[in-house]
């Protein structure tokens, strides 16, 4: 066992050290991959049998164990369980990165396994497991076609950084992740905030050079000493099976990919089409109906599919429905369709639909995060659900998939960045879902429109509105290649490039794209841009026709949020013993409220889901929290009794003394002659004693209208000795 280590160097941030020999000998790769603390154990492995599949049968899993944080799970069985959201965006980040670059031929199942052992919160583990991963395949015997580096950029002040420490992150203009090779950019995510074009441009750039640096030295990782490299199997050609696919197919798939269908008429129409060659290659030559003659003859007839699709928009300018590259599909807008939601919209481009719903929660509702590198909460959450009869298919519903979840991170993103941060608004928590009731392409950016919509419906004042657009390429040569606006989905699969984008009038907020090609200029991503712009201004024409601002008022559904702000000392008042007062209000009032304090005041917020029950609620605090006005009479309840007065409770929350002579206009022996506990009483407040600082109130003058004496009688019992030194006559003594 012999141990190897390898350092690369990072300006303004810690070195990513690479070690490997000495653990998880038995998979075909491994490293242990290392910045700062932060720790990731990264392992690649291939089965040795072929798989008959017609996909690359790639799996890539990204865990984080609890104890990398010094942590124990919670719940009963305290066990590291299924991955979170954060781990499957993790993985998917890897996967769109690696998987262009395995050989299309190759069918041997690949797993790629990235661990968390130690987490650093200075230096996230994404962009370092998916290096740590891209080295291990490099040492591996697994063959790719070109070695590809991930790392994280941001721009904080102006200023651009690589790999930067956490606490970079948080306050960044532009925050993104980066995969590429040593020619091009192959995958992109990220959010900014409201950044241009230009800016998201040159950001790429910069990440670009650095990738070009990581990519050498992966290379020198795997001349030193990667291990040899497997051979894909080959395609064998079956003579004659192409050549006649070729005769009698293309032309009937030119003719068709011509007739602007609709998306299931298209693909009848394609299926329709392999049958008949199916059937004639049979009839001409009787071995061709051999399983893996079959097999290759679908494959080559998909591929002519794709070469006609994109010879029609190289040639000709011509879509699959019918449209020129930059135009955009019908679009229609529609707000405050459900009745009883707290805002819905529904957007329709082309034949992608999505409908949204939005629901204002109190805090109570935030999202707990108890993830091995994350904990806290999340006041705005997006989800995207994609059921099946979206696309006309049958298939059992089930969790969210790891599409769905990536989906609903990438419009969460987009929105988050125009969500309000001052006001009462950030007391909500705020759930959009957004259902795709169709779809044909880019449904994620339809969610993006959607759920802007929706949310102006709700009447939640968002800084501005949000549109989405996705953008393709078809690409032959720097001199022969077209970016198409709104994709289809077959142009999205038959194409080079998903460049999903997203943002208000100002700017971008949100970028995902897959780029399937090498050696793309630059120039072709400005351009894509570009048009993006141009396609979301347009959007957003038509959004804010339909709906030009946020709602004034909320839905009668929705929950009403008030904030009062408590004096410190009086926190506890509010509460109550054990928190008996609280709970008391919101029973009574049908209210949830919370209290939040620092070390100068508090706040109490007050959800309420109609305005009557807010105001009670907030005039009970007020009443706690208020000094009581002088000569203001107010209602009263006895307490205790003593025998110079009794301390009655006023306001809510407040208790004054009543003195035995300002109960009734006339003189009183025993107070138990007047007053019993839990007696009701009116009194008039009549200021605070000198001494004491108690509260003083005045029953009698509450009555009477009386003023009671400027300085009323200390508490002292009737036969209190005189003071020493002085002599009270004895009264004579009565005899019968």
């Amino acid at each position: 066992m012999q141990k190897h280590t390898e350092v690369f160097e990072i300006s303004g941030s810690a070195p990513i050290t690479i070690s490997f020999g000495h653990i998880a000998r038995q998979a075909d790769g491994a490293v242990w991959i290392q910045q700062g603390e932060t720790i990731v154990i990264c392992t690649v492995c291939a089965s040795e049998r072929v798989s008959d599949t017609d996909f690359v049968p790639l799996t890539v899993d990204y865990r984080e164990n609890f104890a990398s944080s010094g942590r124990i799970p919670g719940g009963f069985l305290k066990r590291d369980g299924r991955p979170n959201e954060s781990e499957i965006l993790t993985s998917r980040l890897i996967d769109r990165s690696l998987r262009p670059f395995f050989p299309k031929s190759w069918r041997h199942e690949t797993q790629l396994i990235a661990i968390l052992e130690s987490y650093d919160p200075a230096y996230p583990a994404d962009a370092l497991a998916a290096l740590g991963l891209s080295a291990a395949l490099a040492l591996s015997s697994i063959p790719t076609e070109e070695l590809v580096a991930t790392a994280r950029i941001i721009q904080r002040e102006g200023v651009f950084l690589l790999n930067p420490p956490a606490e970079s992150i948080h306050d960044a203009e532009l925050n993104l992740i980066v995969s590429g090779t040593a020619d091009s950019i192959v995958m992109v995510e990220g959010e900014m905030h409201e950044v241009s074009e230009a800016q998201l441009v040159q950001a790429l750039e910069h990440a670009h050079t650095h990738i070009r640096s990581l990519i050498a030295f992966l290379q020198q990782l795997q001349e030193k000493y990667g291990k040899p490299k497997k051979q894909p199997q080959k395609t064998e050609n079956p003579a004659g099976i192409a050549e006649f696919l070729e005769k009698y197919l293309y032309k009937r798939l030119q003719e068709t990919l011509r007739a602007a269908l609709s998306k299931a008429e298209r693909h009848e129409a394609f299926d329709k089409l392999l049958q008949e060659a199916a059937d004639a290659l049979v009839a001409e030559n009787p071995e061709w109906a051999l399983p893996e003659m079959q097999r290759f003859a679908i494959a080559y007839a998909k591929e002519l599919r794709r070469r006609a699709m994109r010879e029609a928009i190289l040639n000709e300018g011509l879509r699959l429905d019918g449209r020129t590259p930059t135009q955009i599909r019908p679009i229609t807008c529609e707000v405050g369709l459900l009745p009883r939601t707290h805002g819905s919209a529904l957007f329709t481009r082309g034949e992608t639909q999505a409908l949204a719903t939005v629901t204002l929660g109190t805090r109570e509702d935030e999202q707990i995060i108890d993830y091995a590198t994350q904990q806290g909460s999340k006041k705005f959450i997006l989800q995207y659900n994609f059921p099946p009869f979206s696309t006309g298919e049958v298939k059992p519903l089930r969790a969210p998939s790891r599409r769905e979840v990536g989906h609903s991170h990438l419009a969460e993103r987009a929105l988050r960045q125009v969500m309000p941060e001052e006001g009462e608004f950030t007391d909500y928590t705020i759930r959009v879902v957004s259902d795709i009731l169709e779809s044909n392409g880019s449904s994620s950016m339809a969610t993006v429109c959607a759920g802007c919509l929706a949310l102006m419906d709700a009447g939640v004042p968002i800084k501005a509105p949000v549109a989405g657009i996705a953008m393709g390429l078809i690409w032959e040569s720097p001199e022969r290649n077209a970016v198409l606006t709104d994709i289809l989905g077959d142009e999205d699969a038959l194409g080079d490039m998903d460049f999903k984008v997203a943002g208000t009038e100002k700017g971008l907020t949100a970028c995902q794209m897959d780029i399937k090609i090498q050696h793309m200029p630059y120039a072709v991503l400005h351009q894509a841009l570009l048009q993006a712009r141009e396609a979301r201004l347009f959007i957003l024409e038509q959004m804010l026709a339909t709906l030009p601002a946020p709602r004034p008022e909320l839905s009668p559904h929705a929950p009403r949020i008030h904030r009062i702000t408590i004096p410190h000392d009086l926190i506890g008042a509010v509460i109550g013993s054990g928190g008996k007062v609280i709970q008391e209000i919101q029973r009574t009032t049908g209210t949830e409220i919370t209290i939040e304090q620092d070390e100068n005041s508090g706040v109490a917020i007050i959800y309420a889901q109609d305005k009557a029950a807010l105001e009670k609620a907030s005039a009970i605090i007020q009443e706690i929290i208020s000094e009581p006005e002088l000569g203001q009479i107010y209602p009263a309840r006895v307490k205790i009794l003593k025998e110079a007065g009794a301390i009655v409770e006023f306001m809510r929350g407040k208790e004054g003394f009543l003195h035995i002579s300002e109960i009734v206009p006339y003189r009183v022996e025993k107070i138990q002659d007047v007053l019993k506990v839990g007696q009701e009483l009116p009194v008039k407040y009549v200021g605070t004693d000198s001494r004491t600082g108690k509260y003083r109130v005045s029953h009698k003058a509450a009555v009477n209208g009386d003023s009671p004496a400027e300085n009323p009688r200390p508490e002292r019992h009737r036969d209190r000795r005189p003071p020493s030194g002085s002599h009270r006559p004895r009264p004579p003594r009565r005899h019968p």
